[in-house]
């Protein structure tokens, strides 16, 4: 008896579960790009066979290719593999098991220590870097390198989740990557092979509504489109079997600075790694 082979979702439908709303139009456009990112779902569960080096030197150059403000290319990431190590960073981030099940860690880095080196090569000022500004460049490089990295992965069939609980200790993980000043771990990524014994749901979105604001901003309309994510939202956590309500999970996480896990001291930790944040 022939295998029976799984039929891909059209292009309706691969929205629509985006947004778990069956009233969302026809796409008038489809390709295979935008498959892969309409169908991102976090990954948890990893088989355990590993990551190639050929691979990951291919998510490396996507990530290279993310767009970067001035050519700075103030990011740097550090792949960890090393069990031990994992197991070590897992600790520092909330215990999170995939983090050492998953054959590949990426700590993706705010780096602006490549640049003060070549600065002190030159003995050229480098007051500038010094700033919110130039910081703020940092995270965002870092974070744009890091999600193509996670459209590459995914259309190779990986499976990948971020790690923000990386956050919770940033001086602990300096010190376990050996980061120099001026180099920040912004966050994790795991990567691997998913397990198909335990396969990811896509997670509903708020409404586009929500988000796409024509012109000026509309806060009054917000209320109508929460609720309407909220019955959604809800439908989709019973099917997980949790009893889950959007609405008091993101109250209860920014209720107060002790729900931020140790990330309330954020730009403590920042200064002690070199960005003055002036």
């Amino acid at each position: 008896m022939a295998a029976m082979t799984q039929i891909a979702p059209s292009p309706a439908e691969t929205v629509r579960t985006r947004y778990r709303d069956a009233q969302v139009p026809e796409p008038a456009v489809w390709n295979a790009t935008l498959a892969v990112l309409h169908e991102h779902r976090s990954v948890r569960r990893y088989l355990p066979d590993p990551v190639s080096d050929d691979t990951l030197r291919l998510l490396i150059s996507a990530a290279q290719s993310a767009p970067t403000s001035s050519n700075l290319q103030v990011w740097s990431v550090v792949a960890v593999r090393d069990p031990d190590r994992k197991a070590r960073l897992a600790a520092l981030a909330g215990d999170q098991a995939h983090v050492v099940r998953a054959p590949l860690l990426l700590v993706w880095t705010a780096d602006f220590a490549r640049l003060r080196q070549l600065a002190a090569d030159h003995d050229a000022p480098l007051a500038g870097a010094d700033y919110l500004e130039s910081s703020y460049v940092g995270f965002i490089d870092a974070a744009l390198a890091a999600q193509n990295a996670v459209v590459a992965a995914e259309s190779l069939g990986l499976g990948t989740v971020y790690i923000g609980a990386l956050r919770n200790h940033p001086e602990a993980v300096a010190t376990e990557l050996q980061l120099p000043p001026g180099v920040f771990a912004t966050f994790g990524l795991v990567v691997g092979h998913p397990d198909p014994a335990e396969r990811a749901q896509v997670k509903p979105r708020l409404p586009q509504q929500a988000v796409l604001h024509r012109e000026t901003y509309r806060l009054p309309e917000q209320r109508s489109h929460v609720a309407t994510y909220e019955r959604r939202i809800a439908e989709f956590y019973g099917e997980q079997d949790l009893a889950h309500s959007w609405t008091e999970r993101v109250l209860a996480r920014l209720a107060s600075a002790r729900s931020l896990a140790g990330r309330d001291r954020l730009r403590t930790a920042l200064h002690n790694q070199g960005f003055p944040l002036r």
